[in-house]
């Protein structure tokens, strides 16, 4: 869809910028030297800024619009539920929040059988993290290295990267080095030695934490913002194996990889694993309305029966949110939208990345699933050595200049479309990627 011009386009562009400058502190910033990007409206996979230059989306915002931008039936629902309820307290029984939560669980297995609402990510990793620790009386949280599980007191604690150095307020909190064989921890030179060292390594760190402090395992099932790190087969099954081996709770971290951003519905549905805590937001409904949360085992929701969860929200399955949820997870199963991210990553994007990356001497290895891929830039590819700050940042000018946004993180280009993406929309911002590294490679 071409953006709508505006008279007053590159005037309105300028007052945008103007007043983010001013008054908005930005997240993860240093603040002099923000240079916002600004989007004034979308459909689909496309976005524009007010004088009408338009952009294909191959970030989905902060990977989480995975039904697109201004789909009709969640737009419509949320204007629907505004006009009947926009808010009401997390202790009363509403009808959206029940179609929600019945909704989220229709995809899910068996033996979850509660959903607690959160307003985010970040905050379902925190109660994830409290469910766990008071239903096994315990308090240490093992976690990766490589991971990101938000900006909250515990959560960010348990996310591994730089993030977590300045921040580290909690309690209790253990890493460890998962499985990404490309830079591997652990002298592998075949997936199959990669899952079984990291497993090694996982449950050597648990016996010498001591397993009965253990409370969880906190994981990403595909570690997101850290690299796109696709677990190789059976490393998951092992984690699972081990936590029922020392009575620790298994938490997968769905907020990016859910709801279709992998191929399926959840990315665990194709790694024979069955967590006790999954945490979920983004995809669930594309971001249109703030919403995350948590599924609950049976076993541990059973815990709270006649003992009181010391825990809660003011906007804990907030009506316009719930509305949000049930149209668009109604969308996704008429429109076929996890499968056509199924589809489009089999079929376009890990055939069209493998050849860019025969041809890209910039280009070290590509790695995902569905619509959910990495671009791992390196400056040697025989020593794997990573693309500077400049190389990477003229990546991105260069993609922008083409009209393609993309999401960049440290050395990579994550090729992330909407799960909506067609096979087209993928083919030519593959097309425009290819031309952006070619003009920023070094000669």
């Amino acid at each position: 869809m071409a953006a709508p011009p505006h008279d007053d386009g590159l005037a309105l562009d300028a007052e945008t910028v103007a007043l983010d400058r001013a008054h908005v502190f930005h997240s993860w910033s240093a603040q002099a030297h923000v240079a916002p990007f600004v989007v004034a409206g979308g459909a689909g996979s496309t976005v524009w800024d007010h004088a009408g230059h338009t952009y294909l989306d191959f970030s989905s915002q902060l990977v989480n619009t995975n039904i697109g931008h201004q789909h009709p039936r969640v737009v419509a629902a949320v204007r629907e539920q505004a006009a009947l309820l926009t808010t009401v307290a997390p202790s009363t029984a509403n009808l959206t929040r029940g179609r929600a939560a019945e909704a989220i669980l229709a995809h899910a297995p068996d033996r979850l059988t509660k959903v607690f609402f959160t307003n985010g990510g970040a905050d379902a990793n925190e109660n994830a993290i409290r469910l766990a620790r008071l239903h096994t009386g315990r308090d240490k949280v093992v976690s990766q290295y490589r991971s990101y599980h938000g900006n909250t007191g515990a959560a960010v604690v348990a996310t591994g990267d730089w993030r977590r150095v300045p921040n580290e307020y909690a309690r209790g909190h253990v890493h460890v080095f998962g499985p990404y064989l490309y830079r591997s921890e652990f002298w592998a030179t075949s997936p199959e030695q990669e899952c079984e060292r990291a497993l090694r390594h996982l449950e050597r760190v648990v016996q010498c934490e001591g397993p009965d402090s253990v409370a969880a395992i906190l994981l990403e099932t595909v570690p997101g913002t850290a690299g796109v790190l696709v677990p190789p087969p059976g490393y998951l099954a092992g984690v699972r194996a081990i936590a029922d081996r020392y009575g620790i709770v298994l938490v997968l971290d769905e907020v990016m990889a859910g709801f279709g951003r992998t191929g399926s519905w959840f990315a665990f549905d194709q790694h024979d694993v069955v967590p006790d805590l999954v945490t979920f937001a983004k995809g669930v409904n594309s971001g249109y309305v703030p919403a995350g949360g948590v599924l609950i085992g049976a076993d541990i929701a059973a815990t709270f029966d006649d003992r009181v969860f010391p825990g809660g929200l003011t906007y804990s399955g907030h009506p316009l949110a719930m509305a949000a949820i049930v149209a668009a997870i109604g969308a996704m199963e008429d429109e076929e939208v996890v499968e056509n991210a199924a589809a489009v990553g089999r079929d376009v994007l890990a055939p069209g990345l493998a050849e860019l990356a025969e041809r890209q001497p910039l280009v070290g290895e590509v790695r995902g699933t569905g619509v959910f891929w990495a671009v791992e830039l390196v400056s040697d590819r025989q020593a794997r050595t990573p693309a500077p700050a400049s190389v990477v940042g003229a990546v991105k000018a260069a993609c922008l200049a083409r009209g393609l946004l993309p999401f960049v993180v440290e050395n990579r280009v994550h090729v992330v479309p909407p799960c909506v993406v067609t096979p087209d929309e993928a083919r030519y911002g593959l097309s425009l990627l290819d031309e952006a590294l070619t003009e920023a490679t070094p000669t």
